[in-house]
């Protein structure tokens, strides 16, 4: 994890490092405020390094490390309210903002930063992928709340179909990654495994990218993260018409919530998804609550759970409810 302590001061660094220890692993998040204890948030707990509190300095070295001493080359980012670092990681911002005619311009004097680190759980998709595929792969919505695993499972999605599982071949994989944070890719090329035949357009808006991959890779399978816009709606619209089958994420708690938005009417009009993926975040990330059909009957119900017995670590946590893996 060399990518996120260098980011932090000497002192801040080692004593992040002396009280994670071995335990990476478990890491998801961690919170950088200032003149307030650095928080570490493992998937089960947080922790506080009481006897560490940030100053205005300290807050000046980590924005220095981010943007590599140059502001300017961070003004898209300090205007979105994150950046994406080397692996994918996303480093959110908060302060004080500025706004030109009523836009957010950026936001300056950073007083709080929250390391969201990324990894890739090899094997984290092998229990869903089959309810994904029947002869051919269903285009797919992947919903739940921040911090529930959707982006390690679309990551996991694209290197099963990119390289094959079971009696699937390989297709062809492209991922339109807008943040960084599926493929974590540097200068261009992705640090994550994500299959032998799946192409990245890093850091590319999603719906020129979508546009893009199509015109120029000729995808069968196209993977994108985070949808929400009318344009990123118009955006799958194309690609579905053009023959390509789409997997997405999106922020959400339900099924119903996500029909109330106006800017996704068109494709639940359209029924451009045929499996709806539910998650829940109760212990740990990677809690599936439901997945259904386009029909919406809740596939689990009807197969009572997924497959696998098998922890977070490599797929879904099994908890003793019959519609809930």
């Amino acid at each position: 994890m060399d990518e996120i302590l260098q980011l932090f001061p000497e002192h801040i660094k080692v004593a992040i490092h002396n009280r994670i220890g071995n335990r990476w692993g478990s890491v998801q998040e961690i919170r950088f405020r200032l003149q307030q204890p650095v928080e570490l948030v493992f998937d089960d707990h947080a922790e506080w390094i009481e006897d560490v509190r940030p100053e205005r300095k300290d807050s000046i070295f980590v924005m220095n490390q981010l943007s590599e001493f140059s502001l300017y080359r961070m003004e898209d980012e300090l205007r979105e309210g994150y950046v994406t670092i080397e692996g994918g990681h996303r480093v959110g911002l908060s302060g004080k903002v500025n706004t030109l005619n009523g836009q957010v311009k950026a936001i300056q004097h950073i007083a709080s930063f929250n390391i969201r680190i990324a990894k890739q759980k090899i094997g984290a998709a092998k229990s869903l992928i089959p309810y994904l595929y029947q002869q051919r792969y269903f285009n797919t919505l992947l919903a739940g709340p921040p911090q529930t695993g959707k982006t390690t499972l679309i990551r996991d999605i694209a290197r099963l179909i990119g390289t094959g599982w079971g009696n699937a071949d390989p297709r062809k994989v492209c991922i339109v990654d807008e943040r960084s944070e599926i493929a974590g890719s540097k200068k261009g090329v992705p640090q994550h495994d994500l299959g032998i035949r799946t192409d990245v357009m890093d850091a590319c808006p999603k719906k020129e990218g979508m546009m893009m991959m199509i015109r120029s890779m000729s995808p069968e399978i196209l993977i994108v993260d985070e949808i929400g816009s009318a344009s990123d709606a118009e955006a799958l619209m194309e690609a579905v018409n053009a023959g390509v089958t789409v997997i997405c994420t999106i922020h959400g708690d339900s099924l119903m919530e996500l029909k109330k938005r106006p800017s996704l009417k068109p494709l639940f009009d359209h029924h451009v998804f045929q499996r709806f993926v539910l998650l829940n975040r109760y212990k740990r990330p990677g809690d599936i609550h439901r997945i259904y059909n386009q029909q919406e009957e809740n596939l689990l119900q009807k197969s009572g759970c997924l497959t696998d017995d098998v922890d977070w670590r490599t797929s879904f946590h099994r908890h003793n409810n019959a519609d809930r893996v």
